[in-house]
């Protein structure tokens, strides 16, 4: 099975509190095959989002780190192969912010890359959401029990692609694929402040 993520992500949209940025160090822990993947870390490899000075303060002070290089830090242990979480504090648009990102150490400037993208993102002079971040957002905020990946019930060829339950009015609740999911149920799940951003293109 195949699971492919586009290189740099963002995956959250706003500031993640501390209890949703252990949620999201592993966003894909229900996959099927876990750790059983040719490659692993192309799920987390790109994945950013935004977090609390608090917060990236408290990753500094856990555990020594295995670097520090200006405005970024990166852990010590590393999440799959040479993926680690790099903690970024980045001045954009004249106020200090801070990110956490998985970079893959094995990649010449992957810190650097990924700090760029960030900047990039978050300078465009109108809050937006490209399609795919809408779709990443829900991910990253559907619990658990609510979310997962098709398995034996579904065709063959959709194994292992991200599904979440739907709310389907008289007809109850049904798994839909994630990028199956209609403009309808986009806007219901995601939260009414998002709903009605404009488009934004990729990067």
């Amino acid at each position: 099975m195949t699971l492919f993520a586009p290189p740099i992500r963002k995956v959250y949209q706003g500031v993640a509190d501390r209890r949703q940025m252990f949620r999201m160090f592993d966003r894909h822990a229900q996959r099927p095959n876990r750790w059983q993947a040719n490659d692993d870390g192309a799920l987390y490899r790109g994945e950013w989002f935004e977090i609390g000075r608090a917060e990236h303060d408290h990753m500094f002070e856990i555990l020594p780190p295995l670097w520090m290089r200006g405005d970024m830090f990166a852990l010590r242990e590393f999440l799959t192969g040479s993926i680690t979480s790099v903690f970024l504090e980045l001045s954009i648009n004249g106020r200090l912010r801070h990110f956490h990102g998985y970079c893959d150490l094995a990649a010449k400037g992957s810190p650097d890359r990924m700090r760029a993208a960030i900047v990039e993102r978050e300078t465009r002079p109108v809050r937006a959401m490209t399609p795919e971040e809408r779709l990443e957002h829900i991910w990253s905020a559907t619990h658990d029990d609510y979310r997962g990946y098709a398995g034996e019930r579904w065709p063959r060829c959709l194994h292992g692609k991200r599904t979440v339950l739907c709310y389907e009015g008289r007809r109850g609740t049904a798994l839909k694929l994630l990028e199956h999911l209609t403009e309808a149920e986009i806007s219901a799940k995601l939260p009414v402040h998002l709903r009605y951003l404009p488009d934004a293109l990729a990067a």
